[in-house]
C-alpha cells in the first residue's frame, strides 16, 4: 500500500473513534473559541514528493490520533483549526479555511480535507518571513478565540526574503505564539535546530518540535499537537507582547 493509501486508511479510522467521543461535543449550546491553531507545512524545493506525501498524510493522520482527538474534546470550548502551504517569498497556498472543530467528524473531515489536497509547487526556495507574515494575515480572519498558535513546520533555514524578526516586527503577532516543528536529516541538524529556537519561535511556552526525517513526521505532529492542545485545556497565562517571550 502507498503512503497515499495507508494515510487515508488512518484518517479513515478516525471516524470509527470519532463515534466513541461524539457525546463530549454534545453538550448544549456551543462553548467560547478556546484556540485558532494555523498549520503551516514546507513545500520548498528541498522537500521531495515522497517526504511532501509523509508529510501531508502525516499531519492528516496525526490530527485524527485517538489522544490527539480526545484532546480536541477535552473541553466544551472548541478549536478553530486551518492549514496552509508555503515556499517562496509569494508562493503559500491555503489548505484548510478557518474550521470550527465542534464534533469529532468536523475534524475528520479536515483531516481528510488536508489528505486529498495537491501540493501547489516544488521549485521555490526557504521564505519563511514571508511564510510567517501571510500566516498572521490569516490569524486575522479567524474566529474569535481564546489564543492564537501558529505551527510551522520545516527542514531548513530560511534563505529567501525577509527574516522571521522582520515579520515579527511589522505583521500582527501581538498575542501570537509561534511553534515549531523541525525536520532533521543528520546533516546540519545543530544548526536547524538553532535557527528554530532562536529566531522562529515566540510568545511564552512556544516550543520546537522535532522529527528524525519524514518518515517520523506523523509522530512528531501527534507530540506537538497533544502539547499545545494540552496546553490550552489546563489553561496558560496570556502570551507575551511581541519581542519579549524566551528565545528557546
Amino acid at each position: 500500500m502507498g503512503q497515499h493509501g495507508k494515510h487515508r486508511n488512518l484518517v479513515k479510522a478516525g471516524g470509527i473513534y470519532a463515534a466513541a467521543v461524539s457525546a463530549l461535543a454534545a453538550t448544549g449550546a456551543a462553548a467560547e473559541c478556546r484556540l485558532a491553531l494555523l498549520l503551516a507545512i514546507d513545500v520548498s524545493s528541498s522537500v521531495d514528493p515522497s517526504e511532501d506525501a509523509l508529510q501531508r498524510g502525516g499531519l492528516a493522520a496525526a490530527l485524527v490520533a485517538p489522544e490527539v482527538m480526545a484532546t480536541f474534546f477535552a473541553t466544551d470550548a472548541p478549536v478553530a483549526l486551518a492549514a496552509f502551504e508555503w515556499s517562496g517569498r509569494y508562493n503559500q497556498s491555503l489548505l484548510l479555511d478557518w474550521t470550527m472543530i465542534n464534533a469529532p467528524e468536523d475534524l475528520t473531515d479536515a483531516a481528510l480535507a488536508i489528505s486529498s489536497t495537491q501540493r501547489s509547487q516544488d521549485d521555490y526556495p526557504t521564505a519563511m518571513g514571508y511564510a510567517l507574515g501571510y500566516g498572521a494575515t490569516l490569524l486575522e480572519q479567524a474566529p474569535v478565540c481564546d489564543a492564537q498558535v501558529i505551527d510551522i513546520a520545516g527542514d531548513g533555514i530560511s534563505n529567501d526574503g525577509f527574516a522571521p524578526a522582520l515579520a515579527y516586527a511589522y505583521f500582527p503577532f501581538q498575542g501570537v505564539t509561534v511553534n515549531g516543528l523541525v525536520v532533521l536529516d543528520g546533516r546540519d541538524d545543530a544548526a536547524l535546530l538553532a535557527f528554530y529556537q532562536r529566531e522562529v519561535i515566540r510568545g511564552r511556552l512556544a516550543f520546537v518540535e522535532t522529527a528524525r526525517g519524514f518518515a517520523d513526521y506523523e509522530n512528531a505532529m501527534q507530540r506537538k499537537l497533544l502539547r499545545e492542545l494540552s496546553v490550552r485545556v489546563i489553561g496558560a497565562r496570556p502570551v507575551q507582547a511581541p519581542g519579549t517571550g524566551p528565545a528557546g
